[in-house]
């Protein structure tokens, strides 16, 4: 057999309160990059179309850990916002704003279609067009027992305005034949905004399916936080908002370090058959505790959106520290909820700021962060950082994507860490010291070392990067005090190269070493 190189990272935090374990994986810093979105094929998870301002789109074939990336062109302009979207045939869609040749700044809502995988995109349809009129910030969801595309956004008579004779509303248009057309745009809200892009716009609408075609979206608002819904695929929506929450310091506000911020929400429902089957989420951030304690919530109903709970926090740090720009997700295999939002809660002062994503598998009623930035970042407020970040969830797979601002340079980031690893229980540093893998890199042997503090149950483990178990070097025995030094046999584990886990489980608590297998 064809012996094997092994090279072992130990990724042991700089800091007290919490350990990575992590895998990012750099999509791009070409073109300035921010504002990213990302979406899955959820018939192969290997499959990712992502984009960020203002029209760079980039495709994976592998689960994120290798990218190609292209510049966008549109019939009708391509002006950022970039969002995307994928139906039950695997066919990828791509919303953004336009900026024709001839007409209005971002005077329409543009809709590319990729049958490919994000290779090639048609030149586009559109909706929303209205003289002068500026159409902002769409999000669509497609209902998957019929592939009709749902889309809301915000409409601004003269966008920036102050004059108070112009308003901001939330529109809804479809698709019933995969992008090709369009309904003309329906005014879902009743209270308008403003148009000076601020608390009191109207903004943040982003569709959800409910279990029986339901279509439910939230926004912010001079109202605070609202919900409408359509029972009949938006042909009519409720008269009236139904309030959520008062969002009592609006949705428009300052962190520092980033040019401009905001805790706009996402609406997501639960299709999973488990026992959340149809509550409906939605996640946002405000500065309620203080311009200096932004945190992340989440409220949520189980009836159809009628009531709401109190906000729940889903940052579990002590306050007075910043988490903002969250986005979440659900995985529809399980009911599980993802979220991913940039955080400060390590540092006592200045804007280093690392990225966490936060995980419930039961409703919310408990919610674990982990830290999956490798390293943090300094941003600063003089170079435009987006007003978003996005994350994607199927069968287990979490891709959440951010935008890392390092000096002057902008860059898009991912993390291809298998779940299983990722919210892996830790612990077993504090039950054992020194633990290394060495040599670095390994041919043929590599090994374990550690020292353990009493009598334990230790476990060696090895994972791909879709979370399989594809080795078990050792399997629940009993160690006593001292240190112990486990050889794996490279040639005896048949590992084709690539990335690994080593996880170490002491007495149920895990610590895991990231691994890469070389020829």
């Amino acid at each position: 057999m064809t012996s094997k190189k092994l090279s072992a990272i130990l990724l042991l935090s700089c800091f007290v309160a919490t350990s990575v374990v992590a895998q990012n994986v750099m999509i791009s810093d070409n073109n300035s990059p921010n504002e990213p979105s990302i979406m899955m094929n959820p018939l192969n998870t290997d499959i990712l179309v992502a984009g960020a301002n203002l029209n760079n789109v980039y495709n994976s074939s592998d689960g994120g850990l290798t990218w190609s990336e292209q510049q966008m062109t549109s019939s009708y302009g391509v002006w950022g916002d970039p969002t995307f979207d994928v139906d039950t045939q695997g066919n990828f869609y791509y919303f953004h704003l336009s900026n024709p040749a001839s007409g209005n700044w971002i005077d329409r809502i543009v809709c590319q279609k990729s049958t490919d995988n994000g290779n090639n995109w048609s030149s586009g349809t559109y909706t929303g067009l209205n003289g002068t009129k500026a159409q902002d910030k769409q999000w669509s969801i497609i209902d998957r027992t019929n592939n009709n595309i749902y889309l809301t956004w915000t409409q601004f008579d003269n966008y920036g305005s102050s004059n108070p004779n112009d308003k901001s509303i939330i529109l809804f248009s479809k698709s019933t034949d995969g992008g090709q057309t369009w309904s003309t745009p329906k005014k879902i809200n009743s209270v308008d905004g403003n148009c000076i892009d601020e608390d009191d716009t109207v903004e943040g609408a982003v569709p959800a399916v409910g279990p029986n075609g339901e279509i439910y979206v939230a926004w912010a608002g001079p109202n605070g936080l609202v919900f409408n819904r359509s029972l009949d695929q938006g042909e009519t929506w409720l008269a009236n908002e139904i309030a959520i929450d008062p969002m009592p310091t609006g949705w428009d506000y300052s962190i520092p370090g980033i040019s401009r911020a905001n805790g706009l929400p996402i609406t997501k429902c639960d299709l999973s058959g488990g026992p959340n089957h149809g509550t409906i989420y939605v996640n946002w951030s405000d500065q309620r505790n203080g311009a200096n304690d932004t945190d992340v919530f989440m409220s949520k109903s189980t009836d159809g959106g009628d009531t709401w709970s109190a906000p729940i926090r889903v940052n579990d740090d002590p306050a007075g520290k910043q988490q903002f720009f969250t986005w979440m997700d659900i995985d529809q295999t399980n009911g599980n909820l993802f979220f991913v939002f940039y955080d400060r809660r390590e540092y006592s002062g200045g804007n280093m700021t690392d990225v966490y994503i936060a995980y419930s598998d039961d409703g919310g009623a408990t919610i674990t962060n982990k830290r999956i930035s490798e390293s943090p970042f300094n941003p600063n407020s003089g170079i435009f950082f987006g007003d978003y970040t996005n994350i994607v969830a199927h069968n287990n797979v979490v891709r959440p994507i951010w935008t890392r601002l390092s000096g002057s340079q902008l860059s898009i980031w991912t993390d291809v860490t298998p779940s299983p690893i990722l919210f892996a229980g830790n612990g077993a540093e504090q039950q054992v010291n020194n633990i290394v893998q060495y040599p670095n890199p390994a041919s043929d042997i590599s090994y374990v070392s550690f020292k353990l503090h009493e009598e334990s149950t230790v476990s060696i483990d090895l994972f791909d990067v879709q979370g399989r178990k594809v080795y078990t070097v050792m399997n629940n025995e009993t160690k006593g005090y001292g240190k112990y030094i486990i050889p794996m046999d490279l040639n005896e584990m048949n590992l084709v190269n690539g990335n690994y886990f080593c996880k170490l489980t002491v007495n149920g608590n895990t610590k895991t070493l990231r691994m890469i297998v070389v020829e």
